[in-house]
């Protein structure tokens, strides 16, 4: 069979009379390096080198297309007569304005067009963060559909990110693909990554453990920083007023320097945001924490050969956080307060070389996470008492520790048969995640070291212009288990027609019995602290999920329209819940278990309008539904229930941007949340009883009107942009107050109305 295939291509190559075709890719006055060149309707097809050229042999003769595609382009279709000899042919690319034909990478570990992977892909890109007023990750992740990200504590404003309805220890974050995301970075992380350090946001929902390993049940997030790509700078500030009370300010700034022969580069990014305490009602704690965030960090690349490519990723975060009573002093002098002081660090190192004609790629890399933390957590006693001597002889500080280093190669081969194309990709990763949490006074102490050794082997066959198979599989051995895991995943994609595509999916996934985010978090409730403890019997939790999606979308001239509908299903057995288990000396207790099973089912329905690149609208709503098999004990003083909480069933974005002119834009954006259940706990003024209470919904309605100044002599760009966010206010308004509050009872948007005035300054 080997031998056949290769003369009925020798007999090809023959009777076509094959020619050679050599171009450049541009997009304005710069050179687009590794876009994509295919012939269409045959098996041939290369990538632009680091200076946008290209050369593809064995092109037939006569009337020929070629398809051009790139990250953030436009796919282009260009005809061409190809004659004998060489054919010479320059080709001019669009930024893309909306996300179908992006490459993204998440779905399958390797290059893939969008519209063409087997898994959806969701894309966030810098613009779309920054038209809907996002000054950090956390605030841009929520205009997707079946993401939700909530504000869990009142106190210090820890957030996480639900995916389909399923809580932030069961996603998976990446930072550049690697999963140095950590629990111990996941609780305030999302906070701390600014956004002018993200070039883009890819989101894979349903379960990716036979990729990406424990942790990848409800789904996986893909952090993209910025790239070199050309020469260029930008300075950026912005003031913000919260509800006329309370000042935010950031400063930002990004460059980037290429070689002469673009095969070396660099992008530097630094950002500092000061955002004063804010008190919604009035009681001198704050809803809104203080906040002073300093970030630096560099993207570098550099091509030893005309084969290979070296990246290395460097980020410092450093943050100073405080929440609680608003009272100058240490803080221990608070009846009541939160104090955190992070320094992280976060870099990796990839190393990819080509061989085989191209047709193969191995990846290398290293990357590694580090975290340092001072940390105060504590609610005074009554001032004078012997219970406030020894409070301020001995006050509940603590550090914590996080390392996460992980390393591994990733294989490629792309296999070109007589039955279409098979790229095979298969891998190795190590990850070690060590953790050292500890407050002496409560006696707490959290001392965690895993490692997850894991291989994988994936099967990304093209059959044909309109079925692809993925199908793969994953061997993971965690240190906490005795036993190995293993994780398939199946995927279908089918054409039904050039703008229609049909896909079903089945996948699996893990969690480790190891602690994560929430684990870590200690909330304050009725005059003490809430810690959650292990059981020692904790098994892994496993799922099965199952999707099936159909995306249309209608190409004109002037338009451009589609939807995307997406049903969803995933089963958890060994369902994680916490246990309440009393009370001890400082607060309650609360033990993670595992329960029986639970359900996640749902839809969501996107849809997007762009009409003559002027007016863009893009939504998603989502309806689900969270249950345990069996009820579980949320309060020992309140009837069990199956139903998840802090889970609405409904939730929904919109985004329109209106380009006026060249120089005016207006952009409007809404978040609909809900009504949703969660417990309020005793203790706080007025609230005698541990009860179930019920949300109501929200609308976060925000608009952003921006104005463009080009000064052509001294190439420079400026922006002025005003904006509110969250314009009607509203907002959560019944927080408890005082010290005994329930930290925990807060839900709703993140923020209350904000006033802001932006100002940037980039080269033409």
């Amino acid at each position: 069979m080997k031998y056949l295939a290769i003369i009925f291509s020798f007999l090809f190559t023959l009777s076509s009379n094959s020619q050679t075709v050599k171009g450049k890719i541009t997009s304005g006055n710069n050179n687009i390096s590794f876009a994509s060149i295919m012939v269409d309707g045959a098996i041939i097809g290369v990538s632009s080198d680091v200076n946008g050229d290209f050369k593809i042999d064995n092109i037939p003769l006569g009337n020929q297309y070629l398809i051009v595609s790139a990250v953030n382009m436009e796919e282009k279709r260009v005809f061409i007569d190809v004659k004998k000899g060489v054919n010479l042919i320059d080709i001019a690319l669009q930024p893309s304005l909306v996300t179908l034909n992006q490459v993204v990478i998440t779905g399958t570990r390797t290059s893939k067009k969008k519209i063409d992977s087997p898994v959806i892909v969701n894309v966030i890109n810098s613009s779309q963060l920054d038209n809907v007023q996002a000054c950090n990750l956390a605030e841009g992740l929520k205009f997707q559909s079946g993401l939700r990200v909530e504000n869990d504590c009142q106190t210090c404003n820890y957030t996480q990110l639900r995916m389909n309805g399923l809580a932030g220890g069961y996603s998976q974050i990446l930072i550049n693909g690697r999963a140095i995301f950590s629990p111990l970075t996941g609780l305030y992380g999302m906070e701390q990554i600014p956004v002018n350090m993200i070039d883009r946001i890819e989101i894979v929902k349903g379960g990716g453990s036979a990729l990406y390993g424990s942790s990848a049940i409800g789904g996986v997030v893909n952090i993209i920083t910025k790239v070199p790509k050309f020469n260029s700078y930008s300075f950026g500030y912005k003031f913000g007023l919260i509800n006329k009370d309370a000042d935010d300010r950031i400063i930002s700034a990004n460059t980037t320097v290429l070689s002469e022969n673009g095969k070396s580069g660099a992008t530097i990014f630094v950002n500092n945001r000061k955002r004063m305490a804010y008190d919604h009602n009035n009681d001198q704690y704050s809803e809104l924490p203080e906040l002073n965030d300093n970030t630096f960090g560099a993207n570098f690349f550099f091509f030893p050969s005309d084969n290979s490519k070296l990246e290395i990723n460097l980020g410092s975060l450093n943050e100073y956080r405080y929440g609680g009573e608003m009272v100058d002093g240490v803080a221990h002098f608070a009846m009541q307060s939160e104090e955190r002081v992070h320094d992280i660090f976060l870099g990796d190192l990839d190393y990819k070389i080509y061989f085989n004609d191209k047709e193969s790629s191995l990846i290398t890399f290293l990357a590694i996470q580090n975290t340092n933390r001072e940390h105060y957590t504590g609610i005074r006693p009554e001032i004078g008492s012997l219970e406030d001597s020894f409070h301020l002889t001995s006050p509940p500080y603590g550090t914590s520790f996080n390392i996460t280093k992980q390393a591994g190669f990733q294989l490629n081969h792309n296999i070109k048969n007589l039955v279409g194309t098979n790229i095979l990709t298969a891998g190795f990763e190590y990850l070690s995640d060590e953790i050292i949490d500890k407050i002496p006074a409560y006696n707490y102490l959290i001392d965690q070291r895993v490692v997850n050794l894991g291989t994988f082997i994936q099967s990304d066959w093209d059959l044909n212009e309109h079925f692809n198979l993925l199908s793969g599989a994953r061997i993971d051995k965690h240190s906490m288990l005795s036993h190995f895991i293993f994780s398939p995943r199946f995927s279908l994609l089918y054409k039904f027609k050039k703008n229609t595509q049909l896909r079903m999916s089945y996948s699996t996934g893990f969690r480790a019995p190891q602690a994560f985010d929430t684990d870590l978090h200690i909330s304050f409730a009725g005059g003490g602290v809430s810690r959650i403890i292990l059981a020692d019997d904790l098994m892994e939790e496993r799922s099965r999920s199952f999707s099936t999606s159909i995306n249309y979308d209608k190409l004109a001239q002037n338009y451009i329209y589609g939807f995307t509908l997406q049903g969803f299903y995933t089963r958890l057995n060994n369902a994680f819940f916490q246990d309440p288990a009393g009370e001890d000396e400082f607060g309650e207790v609360f033990v993670k278990r595992n329960g029986n099973s639970a359900i996640v089912q749902g839809v969501t329905l996107d849809f997007r309008f762009n009409f003559n690149q002027k007016f863009q609208l893009e939504s998603g709503i989502t309806y689900q539904k969270s249950e345990y098999n069996e009820p579980i004990v949320y309060s020992l003083d309140l009837p069990l229930r199956k139903e998840f909480l802090r889970t609405p069933e409904k939730y929904a974005f919109a985004t329109l941007d209106y380009f006026v002119s060249e120089k005016l834009n207006f952009t409007t954006n809404l978040v609909y949340t809900g009504p949703m259940d969660l417990v309020h706990m005793a203790g706080a003024p007025g609230q005698t009883e541990d009860m179930y209470f019920q949300s109501k919904s929200f609308n976060e309605i925000g608009f952003k009107l921006t104005y463009v100044q080009k000064l052509k002599k001294v190439a420079v760009k400026i922006e002025y942009s005003l904006g509110v966010k969250n314009i009607t206010n509203d907002y959560q308004n019944n927080f408890d107050t005082s010290k005994n509050r329930d930290s925990n009872f807060v839900y709703g948007p993140q923020t209350p109305r904000i006033f802001y005035f932006g100002l940037l300054l980039k080269s033409l």
